[in-house]
């Protein structure tokens, strides 16, 4: 069995991991870290972990064969940087490694990169995109939630040539993607009945998505625009996002293009109909629903997947599933929740 810590379990991401590594087939979880839970059991903060209980310490204190870090940016990068220097695999959920340009990263996170020599060892962590490149390394970043709708919605027109470099992204995401801080907007009686867009100056999940949708055009930069959502809700991000079309296509030739695109992906889906967040609960599953109307010479794809799974933890086990070789679906398996 292969050895995994957690680091920060007591974040959502970091709970998510903990329930999912729980019944992995192939994988002993040995060590989870929280800060200001130390010494406690993970069923005392999470009582619904309680077949998964252990004790939370302030590091990791067992020999581990992967880690994955679930702290907030930079903090992050610091404390993995031991386990990188010892070669051991480490999957990080912030968003540290996954810009491949420095100063995009520190102007966007307003900090000084605590590890930078790393950067371009570490691997975006798409397998849909870069499966190959994944079970090459030993640190690969974690998407950011939005991103991972995103690039998989418009990933398959860009790299066809069917739309042009501007591109909009319109997402509506739950309120566990802010994560468990105690913020007057995020209480109930904030929220409930309540829809809201928030920076709409610029978010920092817009380069990611600029630069995996760039590396896969032949026609130059892709330019996003990015508008976030807050909806009453908890978990679940729905993408509509949109580009003018290039060229003359027809509806089925954008169907073929998607169909082709995620035809061997166990967890990217091309489906019949518009999805809807509900339906991937749970899950790792990202569905994707591409039309085009023609009035307006405009592609619109719309994406749905859990923030918590498939844009955090679930994705994270994708990847090492995929890095150390173990069936890209074990301990994925479970169906999503519904209602």
């Amino acid at each position: 069995m292969t050895r995994v810590g957690i680091i920060n379990v007591t974040g959502y991401a970091g709970s998510e991991l903990a329930r999912i590594l729980h019944n992995h087939p192939d994988v002993d979880l040995v060590s989870v870290t929280g800060r200001s839970a130390a010494g406690k059991q993970l069923s005392e903060v999470y009582p619904h972990l309680r077949e998964a209980s252990m004790t939370i310490t302030p590091e990791i204190e067992e020999s581990v064969d992967l880690v994955f870090s679930a702290l907030p940016h930079a903090a992050s990068a610091e404390v993995l940087k031991s386990f990188i220097d010892d070669g051991v695999p480490a999957v990080d959920i912030s968003a540290d490694f996954r810009l491949k340009d420095l100063p995009t990263y520190e102007s966007w996170y307003k900090v000084d990169h605590p590890c930078p020599n790393y950067i371009e060892t570490a691997v975006y962590g798409v397998p849909e995109l870069h499966r190959s490149e994944i079970k090459q390394t030993k640190l690969v970043a974690n998407p950011g939630c939005f991103p991972t709708g995103t690039v998989l919605a418009l990933a398959p027109a860009v790299q066809a040539g069917i739309v042009e470099s501007h591109v909009i992204s319109d997402c509506k995401s739950g309120v566990s993607g802010a994560g468990r801080s105690a913020k007057l907007e995020y209480g109930f009686s904030e929220l409930n009945d309540n829809f809201s867009a928030y920076a709409l100056s610029g978010h920092r999940h817009e380069p990611e998505m600029s630069q995996e949708l760039s590396a896969l055009s032949s026609d130059g930069d892709v330019n996003v625009t990015f508008v976030p959502h807050l909806a009453p809700m908890t978990r679940g991000i729905l993408g509509t996002h949109y580009a003018k079309l290039s060229k003359d296509v027809s509806q089925a030739d954008v169907d073929a293009i998607y169909r082709d695109f995620y035809a061997d992906e166990p967890f990217a889906h091309v489906v019949p109909t518009p999805p809807s967040t509900k339906q991937t609960w749970g899950s790792n599953d990202c569905l994707i629903y591409a039309t085009i109307k023609e009035d307006a010479g405009t592609l619109v794809a719309v994406s749905a997947l859990d923030n918590l799974g498939k844009g955090a933890a679930s994705a994270g086990v994708q990847n090492m599933n995929v890095m150390l070789g173990f069936e890209e679906t074990a301990g994925l398996e479970a169906l999503p929740v519904y209602p």
